[in-house]
């Protein structure tokens, strides 16, 4: 396996790690002892063992500069948490608020803006962020959080370093790197211990050496400082305002991923916020990881939101063709067809142009990708395409992917 396969392998182990490290146990004992068992719906104040209602945990954070939400990505029990902080803090504090997600880079600013703004469709939104590209979620999970920012005019910023830096500094030591991407870097502080050792017992159970254990330093400390500043820059201007920042949980959790970088550029007040799993579903035990936690010695968040681990059930369909629009011509090629897809059993052939879906127009990968996605099981369509001379219409009719 070369480097670079080694990489993404590593990546994936990251990623599924960061997903569902919440639905683990903490790492330390609470200072206090709950009173009773928690139960799904209980928030829990760490630092007294309090539990608290969701009123009381609205009216505590919402003195906070900065409120940080530690999502597991997939939970959509998660999601509903931060939009609820969300509208709390916009009662509380309307036009002086906004939210900061990881989930967009810096590159999508104007998208987001855009968004903000009412100038574009969520088609057009998901074509201008590139979302397909830079997020591995589905939209849908996310779909409540930025129409209530759009409809309530409330900013988004996009959070994160654009993919092609954090590749390079992950595989290229820091004094190795060139002079703008060197340039691009924010302040760099690599010596926090309690990141390391979460690194090196997650990695270390999995067999990683030396080299890959320093790359995955390099991209989630890059991660989290780039958050860092960005937040910053965003706030250093702003008196009496408030920040929801919504991240993965190991960006969050404990205080040493972004919440400390930014307290080292800007000492204001800021409140963690995250999720524990009581329930997990079958399907999702899989995700686990049998990785022993070093014993921080802070609790992992101010307060404890005990949920259900539930099952997110994307609503799209699959066509289930590999396509390329690198050509100069109109429509998009399909390169490949995979063996009972609902593109084989219309008769969709490899080498085949797609030209329109319903009569919309395909003029690139992208046309296709969200045209496919607003289907549900059942529902039929018809696609124009070019086979050689001829222009050809067939009937598909989608299924439901689990079938």
């Amino acid at each position: 396996m070369n480097h670079t396969a080694r990489y993404l392998t590593a990546c994936l182990i990251f990623t599924l790690y960061a997903c569902s490290q919440s639905t683990q146990q903490w790492s330390r004992e609470l200072p206090y002892e709950p009173a009773r068992t928690p139960e799904t719906g209980d928030i829990l104040h760490t630092a007294t063992g309090h539990f608290v209602s969701q009123q009381q945990l609205f009216s505590s954070i919402n003195h906070f500069p900065f409120v940080y939400v530690g999502e597991l990505h997939d939970n959509p029990a998660s999601h509903r948490l931060e939009l609820e902080i969300l509208s709390a803090m916009q009662q509380r504090h309307p036009g002086r608020i906004s939210l900061g997600m990881e989930m967009f880079n810096i590159d999508q600013q104007i998208a987001l803006d855009q968004w903000v703004a009412g100038e574009l469709s969520v088609k057009a939104f998901l074509r201008e962020s590139r979302w397909f590209d830079n997020w591995g979620m589905d939209f849908e999970l996310y779909r409540e959080l930025l129409e209530y920012c759009r409809d309530h005019g409330i900013p988004v910023i996009g959070l994160n370093v654009n993919k092609t830096l954090a590749r390079k500094v992950s595989m290229t030591p820091l004094d190795a790197l060139d002079e703008a991407s060197s340039a691009q870097l924010p302040e760099m502080d690599m010596n926090d211990p309690y990141q390391q050792l979460m690194i090196e017992k997650i990695f270390g159970a999995h067999g990683a050496g030396v080299t890959m254990l320093e790359s995955f330093s390099r991209g989630q400390t890059l991660w989290d400082e780039a958050m860092a500043a960005t937040l910053v820059d965003y706030m250093r201007e702003r008196e009496d305002h408030h920040m929801l920042v919504v991240a993965g949980g190991w960006h969050v959790n404990y205080g040493f991923g972004i919440p400390r970088r930014v307290h080292r550029r800007l000492p204001l007040p800021y409140v963690l916020v995250g999720g524990h799993n009581l329930e997990i579903p079958e399907q999702k035990r899989s995700q686990l990881m049998d990785v022993e936690l070093p014993a921080f010695p802070m609790p992992p968040v101010d307060y404890l939101v005990y949920q259900k681990y539930e099952v997110f059930s994307p609503r799209g369909v699959t066509l289930g063709v590999e396509i390329d629009d690198s050509d100069d011509q109109p429509g998009v090629l399909v390169v490949n067809i995979v063996p009972g897809s609902v593109a084989e059993l219309a008769g969709i052939h490899r080498g085949d142009t797609l030209l329109r879906i319903d009569g919309v127009s395909l003029n690139e990968n992208f046309d296709l990708i969200f045209e496919v996605r607003t289907r549900r099981p059942g529902d039929g369509a018809l696609i124009e395409l070019k086979r050689g001379s001829e222009t050809v219409a067939l009937e598909v009719v989608f299924a439901d992917p689990q079938d």
